[in-house]
């Protein structure tokens, strides 16, 4: 594990060490005020000499601004170093994410990678800028002031041969009870966020059904979850306080008995029962630094684990058979018995032997009902997913000899949600092609038919769309998804059911403006209207994973019964309407 996170807090190795060397300064100065304390007990007063104590009074202050110089320093390393471990670790993660396919963010969960690119990594970099300081600071004030407690009484000393075995013994056990604890914490945090990403992502619909005293009450029962489990870890973290408290004050009362005695029998001053004192509460509080500083390993541990998991994550889509810079000749397309299901233990295929050729330039149609296969089928194009057995190539190679940059940029694919990003309309289309000119904008607006209600919008392609295209319809945002798509020039364009909400006269006028500026571009059209794909080369016709009629529309109608009911039966209910 180390070795995975520590790359990411390789470049600020200049300012850990930095910061250590603070840390311990800090420490070594603060321990060397009591023996100067001590010095002023023991010869000053008792002297009654104040040229002496004004002189060690002077020394005292001039180490504590030392001391108070170096932590500052400790401070601003340790700032440096945690954020920019973050920083890196946060980025690593992300761009990680960005290579996965489906199936690999499947497996973790949308609200969960959220989770480990914020919470966990914060918890991250909060633990080294907290144990920079802590963790040098700790031993080296610990060690430093049992050695000078025991310079100053060897006899006084044996009260640490009970309390330190104590404290460990109790460290231990709240240690070993914590660690699943907060396991158990972070995932409660993953569901929490599952939750309220479900909530907010589809507000619509759960107020169009007016769910939401059931959101509520789902909300207030994984928020409880998180509470009880938060109170569960963080009980037994706290436990440790008052038995360190305990201890520390049990050692201070035994001290002064046993001290006092040594000093009312002249065996012991009293400057240097005093400057033990001060020592005995820096070895105590030094324990306790690294209590804490244990507890919060014990949650980094599992934010750690969490983090690695998803570094380690092999994508499932790589280059590794891809042929140098090979590129997309022509937008045909080949499925050699191709059969495919999600998950490789699982007896159920969803696709089934599809064995088929569709030449470039090609306008396909596919129909089907749900759960037959086509949104899979044309996601496999793009190698969005991986065929289980069989082939797919397009402009005449198999998809895994293209790079996927390569592959995705002859292929623009319209997925059934519509998505829309935060920004203006023109930030969005240029998603499409960074370097395209407000002409061909405009020119692939025209060809999805969203000049329509653009030139009615005051402002235009800089109109702000808000998060998720919230001030669009949904029409207006499939016909921008598909005006995004068109800019890229592909040689595939795939449309998955993207004009369900475009009425019949406006569907008609973007598929003739396909026929007459995409010429050269296979278009293959999923939709529910027969309307839609009525006029294509080839229609396509799926049932349980098969294809199990192609041809043309008058070829169907006489072939295929499927085609035929669906055909027959969206007819009557046009006429029903009318």
């Amino acid at each position: 594990m180390l070795k995975k996170l520590w790359p990411h807090a390789r470049p600020y190795r200049g300012w850990i060490a930095a910061g250590v060397g603070c840390s311990a300064a800090e420490a070594i100065f603060e321990l060397l005020i009591p023996l100067v304390m001590a010095d002023i007990v023991n010869i000053g007063i008792e002297n009654a000499d104040q040229s002496f104590i004004l002189q060690k009074g002077a020394l005292m202050a001039g180490m504590a601004v030392i001391s108070l110089c170096f932590g500052l320093g400790a401070a601003a390393c340790s700032s440096v170093a945690g954020q920019g471990f973050g920083a890196g670790l946060r980025r690593a993660e992300y761009e990680h994410i960005q290579d996965f396919a489906f199936s690999n963010i499947e497996k973790f969960s949308t609200a969960s990678l959220v989770t480990r690119l914020t919470n966990d990594v914060n918890n991250m970099q909060m633990t080294l800028m907290m144990g920079m300081r802590l963790l040098v600071r700790a031993p080296v004030m610990l060690v430093a002031a049992l050695m000078l407690s025991i310079r100053l009484s060897r006899q006084l000393s044996n009260v640490f041969l009970v309390a330190i075995p104590l404290l460990v013994v109790v460290i231990s056990l709240i240690l070993t009870k914590a660690s699943p604890l907060f396991r158990s914490l972070q995932e409660k945090t993953d569901a929490l966020n599952l939750v309220v990403q479900e909530n907010l992502t589809g507000i619509r619909v759960v107020k169009s059904f007016v769910r939401e005293d059931y959101e509520q009450e789902k909300f207030a029962k994984r928020n409880h979850d998180l509470r009880d489990t938060s109170e569960k870890a963080f009980g037994v973290v706290v436990i440790n306080m008052p038995i360190m408290m305990l201890i520390v004050y049990s050692t201070i009362i035994a001290v002064m008995w046993f001290g006092g005695k040594m000093v009312y029998a002249g065996t012991l001053p009293v400057g240097d029962l005093t400057a033990f004192f001060t020592y005995i509460t820096q070895i105590l509080i030094s324990l306790m630094m690294v209590s804490m500083i244990f507890m919060m390993m014990t949650r980094s541990i599992a934010c750690a684990k969490r983090i690695v998991e998803v570094l380690d994550e092999a994508p499932a889509i790589t280059d590794d058979k891809a042929e140098g810079g090979a590129s997309v000749e022509d937008g045909s397309i080949r499925f050699d018995h191709v059969s495919f299901k999600y998950d490789s233990n699982s007896p159920e295929w969803i696709l089934k032997d599809v064995d088929l050729r569709i030449p470039s330039g090609a306008t396909v149609g596919i129909l089907g009902g749900t759960g037959s296969g086509k949104t899979t089928l044309v996601s496999l194009i793009p190698r969005l997913y991986e065929t289980t057995e069989g082939t797919v190539s397009v402009g005449g190679r198999p998809v895994e000899a293209y790079t996927m940059e390569h592959l995705r940029d002859a292929v623009s694919m319209v997925l059934q949600k519509n998505t829309l990003f935060s920004g203006t309309i023109r930030e969005n289309l240029l998603w499409g092609n960074p370097q395209a000119t407000d002409e061909q904008i405009w020119a692939a607006c025209r060809a999805a038919c969203a000049d329509e209600f653009l030139e009615r919008m005051p402002d235009g392609l800089d109109t702000d769309l808000g998060q998720g295209g919230v001030n669009v319809s949904g029409g207006q945002k499939q016909r921008l998804c598909i005006a995004r798509a068109i800019l890229k020039q592909p040689k595939v364009l795939i449309l998955d059911d993207s004009t369900s909400a475009v009425d019949t006269a406006t569907d008609a006028k973007i598929r003739q403006a396909f026929a007459d500026e995409l010429k050269d571009t296979t278009k293959i059209i999923i939709a529910q209207r027969v309307t839609s794909i009525r006029e294509a080369d080839l229609i396509l016709v799926m049932d349980a994973g098969r294809i199990v009629a192609k041809g043309t529309h008058d070829e169907l109608m006489q072939t295929c019964d499927i085609y035929r009911e669906v055909y027959q039966s969206q007819q009557e209910g046009v006429s029903i309407g009318g």
